[in-house]
């Protein structure tokens, strides 16, 4: 699957990639979406049209419009179409309560919101919660008045813009839960984006081989780095990119049969649904070269299966929205159906990556000590959206980021993740900070204090538990408290079961001991994140 080599130096910004491939493979498909089409010539074009109309807006360079809905080719043109404009696109998780969509979009300041069908209806609700009303473009055709995003895009010329637009502006702005409970924006640049794929290019992994007949499937959630980071590796390589609506395990084997889907990627949780169908065994997979997965280990079981159906490579990837994606990883030669040690790392530092471990002065440590990982990468974001104080505590001087994950490095330099410092919890590839969902089971009447922790799950990789001290006198019900928790947050991070106990263990300085809590579950596992 060679085809020409592709000049990667030739794209430094994200508008670049629209404009090479226009005339490199002007008739290649850039995108297919529900029986849409449109080659990198039209990909071109409406991408200028979507900066010619965001420049209509009074938008200019630097500021903010948000994305809320599920996946859509269209999406790609607006953030690609903005990145012409040098306009910065934060896409926002459409599972989302209206109270958190409408926290991101005030904190980015958006000036226009574009929706998706499925978030239309909550759009009043959104509103209501607002001070400034963004203007609401509806990506696709609808009955409450909204204009059309086609039809918006088409208004415009499709001339190149001709914005000055760097390496180093921002071009995306993803929004990361953090340990307070509000959201951060992660800001990256289109160097954040671009310089990791070429380096990786450069390299010659052969995992990471693209050529002009490689079709990749779309399917994670463009409001995570692994939906919108997965599909602009496509577009870069030149690759026909067939976008998922959703992640719908059914519909990943048609797109994996009459696609002939050769790259995709994954979280194990999704895996793990898909390998399960009965249909799985009956699907072609002669296609397929490659599966790439992220957000947690796989189980070596699951692995096996899926090495077994799939009878394709499989790649780990680590990393966070922190470092755009992937900067580690597990190479398809170190995954052994028999098991092996390395199995349980996280694999090398992808091209132009350092890794380190540290201690809590930052002191780096020996191989074999546990300790904080850092890394230090051209991914590593500009910053958090401002939150300079925040952005200082998680990137110092000599540009080394803290990922608060615990872990160590062997003789070899495999990183090996141990435990997460932050007590992030991780389901089915969705990032939940406890104490986002602590506050949210706080205010019931029911509830003195509660910790949040993340327990083993066959299905999801781990689930959210509450455990909660009641307050005197009271009969609380579980069922009771985790309704009241999803009418506050989204339904993904409301416990999915309660403990109660008579007081939270806590340290001599009042600290509640979620490792103490965490402990029973975890009990006979080999690491403390699953």
């Amino acid at each position: 699957m060679s085809g020409p080599a592709i000049d990667f130096d030739s794209m430094t910004t994200l508008g670049d990639v629209a404009r090479y491939h226009r005339r490199e493979r002007p008739d290649a498909t850039a995108l297919e979406f529900e029986g849409r089409s449109t080659r990198f010539a039209d990909f071109d074009r409406h991408t200028d049209r979507v900066a010619n109309a965001l420049l209509a807006e009074g938008l200019g360079k630097g500021d903010r419009i948000a994305y809320v809905g599920k996946n859509s080719d269209h999406y790609f043109e607006l953030l690609f179409g903005a990145a012409k404009a040098g306009v910065v696109l934060a896409p926002i998780g459409w599972r989302l309560a209206p109270r958190e969509i409408a926290y991101i979009l005030g904190d980015a300041e958006a000036r226009m919101v574009f929706v998706g069908p499925e978030l239309l209806a909550h759009v009043r609700d959104v509103a209501v919660l607002m001070l400034d009303q963004p203007v609401v473009v509806a990506m696709e055709a609808n009955e409450y008045g909204h204009p059309c995003f086609a039809a918006w895009r088409d208004a415009a010329p499709d001339t190149d813009p001709g914005a000055e637009i760097t390496p180093a502006d921002i071009a995306v702005q993803l929004y990361t839960s953090g340990t307070t409970g509000r959201p951060k924006g992660a800001m990256l640049t289109h160097a954040n984006i671009l310089t990791p794929r070429k380096l990786a290019a450069a390299a010659d992994m052969a995992w990471n081989r693209w050529g002009p007949e490689d079709v990749s499937l779309v399917a994670m959630p463009v409001a995570h780095i692994g939906g919108t980071g997965w599909g602009v590796v496509g577009l870069l390589n030149g690759a026909k990119g067939v976008v998922a609506r959703e992640f719908d395990p059914t519909r990943v084997l048609d797109f994996i049969e009459k696609d002939r889907v050769s790259k995709m990627f994954m979280v194990p949780a999704a895996l793990q649904i898909v390998v399960r169908l009965p249909r799985a065994r009956q699907v072609d997979y002669s296609r397929l070269t490659h599966i790439l997965y992220g957000a947690a280990p796989i189980p070596l079981d699951l692995l096996r299966e899926c090495i077994e159906v799939f009878g394709c490579g499989f790649v780990q990837q680590y990393g966070m929205t922190e470092t755009t994606g992937t900067v580690v990883y597990l190479p398809p030669e170190d995954h052994d159906p028999a098991g092996n040690a390395r199995m349980r790392s996280a694999g090398l530092p992808m091209p132009g990556a350092e890794l380190k471990i540290v201690d809590e002065n930052g002191q780096a440590l020996p191989p074999g000590q546990v300790g904080e990982v850092a890394i230090r990468s051209p991914a590593n974001m500009a910053g958090y959206w401002k939150l300079p104080d925040a952005t200082a505590a998680t990137i110092d001087s000599d540009s080394w980021l803290r990922t608060g994950d615990a872990g160590y490095i062997d003789e070899d330099g495999y990183l090996f993740i141990h435990d997460r410092v932050k007590d992030m919890i991780i389901s089915g590839g969705e990032n939940i900070y406890p104490a986002e969902v602590e506050s949210a089971v706080y205010g019931h009447p029911h509830v003195a204090e509660v910790a949040v922790i993340g327990v083993p799950d066959d299905k999801w990789g781990e689930a959210v538990k509450a455990v909660v001290a009641p307050k005197p006198g009271v009969t609380p019900d579980p069922a009771d408290i985790i309704a009241f928790a999803r009418g506050r947050i989204a339904g993904f991070k409301a416990p999915k079961s309660i403990d109660f106990v008579e007081a939270l263990p806590r340290n001599a300085s009042g600290k509640i001991l979620r490792r103490e809590l965490r402990e029973p579950y975890w009990a006979g596992r080999e690491r403390r994140v699953n």
